[in-house]
């Protein structure tokens, strides 16, 4: 019952209120350390009342509970050397950890907490001595290789075309080669070796992934922005085309360049998620997603309809034409793929003045280019310019999320002789077994004084104003009485407040 009430006071409003309530109970725990303490029961979701005061952004209970496990280790003048207890965030030990909860939930609150001390100063330690060297090289690794399976397509087994064409328009000159024509010389073997990197290289990105996926579920895993969600869907699709790329070769199917297309441009756009560990690229790169997989996706819609209507008329309008004079819609796939690019301007109207070109097709066109150019293109700007506004005010928060998850990331994956445990045991210093955070604080009387003036500015302020709704309450009877009133008020409220606040600082000095 205590257990549950924690977790209830957590969540309450009233931080204030929460805090006294919180410490009282606990005063009456008689497991006050250990497995039977009130505050390391979880609750049904897993979680402590601590890492629920972090899920839920409640700022006030994180720093009173952090405030209740500090240790002050040595102090003189100013300067004070602080241990601050970091068993529960610190995620090297915890299968559910402090940050990944924080990164990976919706409340924007909850992403305060990584500015907060001790969890500032921890973050930046593991980013700093390990995370950041170690993205660096997986990074370069990546494209390394990206850059063999990039020479490994370019040089992909080819021979030359025996057969009749069977059309004016068929322009192929190459063909593949089967599996037994394609490891014979000394290239081909060099390639292979090149190939079987690739290979081996899809294979660890599924068998890193899977787990991952498994453990955070799909839906978070694959819809959070901050874990990476898109480019997780890209490496992981990308290595389902190399397995594919790599069954059609063993079999000699035709048609390998489908998925080797597809895993060429999944596997470099994918460079991009490790723009995330540069302070210059990273926030770009949230911008990039929250447009992609926002307004592009819903105005992928509406520009699929126009598409298809378009593409249909001009099609039905040129079945009767000779191709050979305008070949641009000579069937329905071509008749898509060339409206799509006049729907974006890439290409102009075709048009071939030799010959008479159909009525219909000036009407058409006429209104394709109002609908598509003037109006979707520029409706598509404006979505952009709103997502851009509403994203650069928390594009650096959302970055130092990211790299948080990053480095979480990495701590997972790597191996723990190569990413040692932070901070310092608790048994150095006679505190059990818990792990702290030594964090040195420097205090600036200055600050402090600096403070108290500003505070007898506000609090001046505060009584000026309240005073003054209450003149504005009893004088509603008529608008002119309201604003004379008002007018009054501002200049009295300017001259006392700044007054009284300059004899402060004349007292002071």
């Amino acid at each position: 019952i205590g257990n549950t009430v924690l977790h209830i006071l957590v969540l309450q409003p009233n931080k204030t209120f929460a805090c006294h309530m919180y410490s009282l109970i606990l005063s009456y725990d008689k497991n006050k350390e250990g497995r039977g303490s009130l505050e390391l029961i979880p609750n049904n979701e897993g979680l402590s009342p601590f890492k629920l005061a972090g899920v839920e952004g409640n700022t006030v209970m994180f720093q009173y509970l952090m405030q209740k496990r500090k240790q002050n280790l040595w102090s003189f003048g100013p300067l004070s050397t602080v241990l601050y207890d970091i068993t529960e965030i610190d995620s090297w030990a915890e299968d559910q950890s402090f940050l990944e909860l924080i990164v990976s939930t919706k409340k924007r609150e909850a992403r305060q907490i990584l500015d907060l001390t001790p969890v500032k100063e921890l973050v930046s330690l593991k980013w700093n001595m390990y995370g950041r060297p170690y993205f660096c090289f997986l990074a370069l690794f990546y494209i390394l290789y990206m850059v063999c399976f990039t020479m490994c397509c370019v040089y992909r087994p080819l021979k030359p075309r025996t057969g009749n064409r069977t059309s004016s328009r068929d322009n192929t000159v190459y063909v593949q080669k089967l599996l037994q024509e394609s490891y014979v010389s000394y290239e081909d073997e060099l390639r292979l070796v090149g190939e079987l990197i690739t290979v081996i290289g899809a294979v660890v990105i599924l068998v890193l992934e899977i787990p991952d996926i498994l453990r955070v579920g799909a839906a978070k895993y694959f819809g959070q922005t901050i874990l990476g969600g898109p480019f997780h869907i890209i490496v992981i699709t990308y290595a389902c085309m190399i397995l594919v790329t790599m069954v059609m070769r063993l079999t000699s199917t035709t048609g390998e360049v489908v998925p080797m297309s597809f895993a060429l441009v999944l596997g470099w756009c994918n460079v991009m998620y490790f723009a995330r560990g540069f302070q210059m690229l990273g926030p770009f790169t949230i911008m990039i997603q929250k447009m992609i997989f926002g307004d592009l996706m819903r105005f992928c819609w509406l520009m699929a309809v126009v598409i298809l209507g378009f593409a249909s008329a001009f099609y039905i309008i040129f079945q009767t034409e000779n191709p050979e004079n305008l070949g641009q819609f000579y069937n329905y796939p071509m008749s898509l793929f060339t409206t799509f690019e006049l729907f974006l301007t890439i290409i102009d109207g075709p048009a071939n003045y030799d010959v008479d070109l159909p009525f219909m097709y000036s009407v058409v066109y006429f209104a394709f280019a109002i609908i598509a150019t003037l109006l979707m293109l520029n409706l598509l700007i404006a979505m952009m310019g709103d997502t851009h506004w509403r994203v650069a005010h928390e594009q650096d928060e959302l970055w130092r999320a990211q790299v948080v998850a990053t480095t979480v990331m990495l701590e997972r994956k790597l191996p723990r002789c190569l990413w040692p445990r932070s901070g310092i045991c608790g048994r150095e210093f006679g505190l059990g077994d818990r792990w702290y955070l030594r964090i040195e604080d420097r205090l600036d009387p200055n600050k402090h004084k600096m403070m108290r003036y500003t505070e007898a500015f506000k609090a001046q302020d505060r009584e000026n104003y309240d005073k003054g709704s209450e003149k504005l309450e009893t004088n509603r009877d008529t608008l002119c009485k309201k604003e004379l009133s008002a007018l009054s008020l501002s200049r009295s409220t300017s001259r006392t407040s700044s007054h009284r606040g300059w004899e402060i600082l004349r007292r002071n000095t």
